[in-house]
């Protein structure tokens, strides 16, 4: 048998390492660490990067350029991309203690501000992270079922003639979500899930591109441009409500550019210099951030087009009754299909950190740190089943499905993800970690101005999390927790 507790600390060390996996063979295959030599570069870099961020916050941003309008709506988002490269390169110094070159690396994130802040700043952003996964994992469970929706309502209202409502229950979608989340967390690692990940990397590509050319057919078959200049007009809403609107939109802006937490992991899978990691992070950083504020610039801007005023949270969901409609339907089934592999890729950080500390803190426990070898097929290796990891983990797929039951609403929930997220681990972080690591001086003009940055960004954090917040207490008021139906 093997001891769980042993794999567990190889798991939390082979994540933290690389996505290298071909054993050394001699010293020369060993980096300046002693860890298999890391083979990545500025492509593969910035591949991981974009991979990353563009996902399901891509679907929200036409609702948002909405309720911003046509000016507002593109400054801040350039302003988001700004924001992001900037702090994300300050971050990348921050990979390696004393010389960029030579210095002792930080393989997390954590790690990482452990070593340059240290104290109890690194349980603030301990807690930050893994709240922000947890909540992310409810956000991927509602987008899920508002695409199984999405696809099931088209082909209702195609077959009845359009006569048909369609109403339905998201709850069953939601259910079938998390029983297929629970199949796939028994999956040991990370390293075991890199054909899950590629397979939502193809998808995300997929609904997007599929996304921006319905925009653009939309917009060349209504023979003009839908919007405004200041976005959905006081009057088709109320003060209150364009207030906090434009809060949210913020929110799901920071959310659709929301990737720091994992920009160590992949900072270290590239090769040692010269040229320094952070100089090849940088690079990769700038052509990832500006291919992905090209992407998102059309696909927002052409969803805005399409609909105006009417642009809906997910923007695929407002092409639901539009032919092609079995185009629309593979979009929808591409986009279910990259939330399975995109749960389960930011779930496992924190799958590994509760088990690794579980069998730290009850070493002898075999419940926790046993594996029952079970065969599966003749000949293959057999499957290691932990009972300590079947149940929590199940547990922890029944929470957020039952949590995402109660809260389905996918722009509120993506805006308050994008506020939890941004200035603590995009901007606050980053900054900080850089000032110390440089030795800035107090009240210089760089140490002035970058505090200047970070206050700024924790004020839109407060609003896009206020506004988030009322969204979501605003749609309380009339939803019926696993009654409504759609």
């Amino acid at each position: 048998m093997v001891k769980e507790g042993d794999r567990n600390n190889n798991y939390h060390q082979s994540f933290d390492v690389s996505m290298d996996v071909s054993p050394p063979t001699d010293s020369n295959n060993l980096d300046d660490d002693g860890r298999p030599k890391r083979t990545g570069t500025i492509w593969t870099a910035s591949s991981h990067i974009i991979t990353a961020v563009i996902g399901s916050g891509v679907l929200s941003l036409a609702w948002a350029i909405a309720q911003l309008g046509w000016i507002a709506g593109p400054i801040v988002m350039l302003l988001f991309s700004f924001v992001t490269y900037y702090t994300s390169t300050l971050l990348s110094y921050c990979y390696r203690t004393g010389d960029p070159i030579s210095g002792r690396r930080n393989y997390t994130y954590m790690e990482a501000v452990k070593s340059n802040l240290g104290g109890f700043k690194v349980k603030i952003c301990g807690v930050v992270q893994y709240v922000d996964l947890f909540g992310v994992a409810i956000g991927y469970t509602i987008a899920a079922a508002i695409s199984a929706m999405a696809i099931k309502r088209s082909n209702c209202f195609h077959s009845s003639g359009g006569k048909d409502p369609c109403h339905m229950n998201s709850n069953i979608y939601m259910i079938s979500f998390g029983v297929v989340e629970i199949i796939f967390s028994q999956i040991p690692d990370f390293h075991e899930l890199w054909w899950l990940s590629i397979l939502a990397a193809i998808m995300s590509f997929t609904y997007s591109v599929i996304g921006l050319g319905l925009g653009i057919g939309k917009v060349v078959g209504n023979k003009k441009v839908k919007g405004s200049i200041t976005g959905v007009s006081i009057g088709t809403i109320t003060q209150t409500q364009k207030i906090w609107r434009t809060f949210q939109a913020l929110g799901d802006i920071a959310f659709a550019y929301s990737y720091s937490m994992i920009l160590i992991e992949i900072q270290d899978t590239v090769k040692s210099g010269p040229p320094s990691e952070a100089k090849t992070m940088k690079n990769a950083t700038l052509i990832s951030v500006l291919v992905t504020t090209i992407f998102y610039m059309l696909c927002s801007c052409f969803g805005y087009a399409s609909f105006g005023d009417q642009s809906p949270g997910n923007l695929l969901t407002g092409f639901g009754f539009y032919n092609p409609y079995w185009l629309i339907d593979i979009a929808n089934a591409a986009i279910i299909i990259h939330l399975v592999g995109a749960y389960q890729v930011f779930v496992q950080p924190l799958f590994s950190f509760i088990e690794t500390n579980a069998a730290k803190k009850f070493p002898n426990c075999d419940f926790i740190n046993k594996d029952i070898e079970v065969p599966i097929i003749p000949g293959a290796k057999p499957y290691k089943l932990n009972i300590f990891r079947l149940i929590w983990r199940t547990i922890f797929v029944i929470l957020t499905t039952i949590i995402a039951m109660l809260l389905p609403f996918f722009n509120d929930i993506v805006g308050l993800l994008g506020a939890i997220a941004f200035w603590p681990l995009t901007v606050y972080f980053p900054v900080e970690m850089y000032i110390a690591q440089k030795k800035i001086p107090k009240a210089s003009l760089q140490w002035i101005s970058m505090q200047m940055l970070s206050f700024a960004c924790l004020l839109v954090t407060l609003a896009a999390g206020v506004g988030s917040v009322a969204g979501i207490v605003n749609d309380l008021k009339v939803y019926k927790p696993f009654q409504t139906n759609y």
